[in-house]
């Protein structure tokens, strides 16, 4: 049985990466919980927000990992799926930005300009006074 401190040793963006790449393609997806399990023995909120810093590591050192609420984390098979992801991660991005817009009380082409940013406006996408 490992320690609580080698398990929080055990979920590394090095561990991660190795676990994810026996996980090509969306088929092969893994929750969270299913990762940290696989990877620490056992699952708490601590290990699944280490292993989602990771994950976010590893986007920025620019590795193909994907995610999708329907397949959870994986490494993408081909551009499809990676674009798929990003479309994901852009989706999420939009819903945070429109929330701090209405919580400024400022529309989204003004909050948008202001963070140098394209907008794009989806129907049903009011702007707040």
């Amino acid at each position: 049985m490992k320690h609580a401190r080698d398990m929080q040793h055990a979920i590394t963006p090095e561990t991660v990466l190795a676990a994810l790449q026996r996980r090509v393609g969306k088929a092969n997806g893994a929750t969270a919980t299913q990762l940290v399990i696989e990877l620490a023995e056992s699952a708490s909120a601590a290990d699944e927000r280490r292993l989602r810093d990771c994950v976010v590591f590893l986007r920025t050192q620019g590795h193909p990992v994907c995610t999708l609420p329907s397949h959870g984390y994986f490494i993408a098979a081909n551009d499809d799926e990676l674009n798929e992801s990003c479309q994901h991660l852009l989706a999420r991005a939009e819903t945070s930005l429109q929330q701090i817009a209405a919580q400024k009380r400022v529309a989204m082409p003004e909050l948008a300009g202001q963070l140098n940013l394209p907008v794009t406006v989806t129907q049903g996408n009011t702007d707040h006074e």
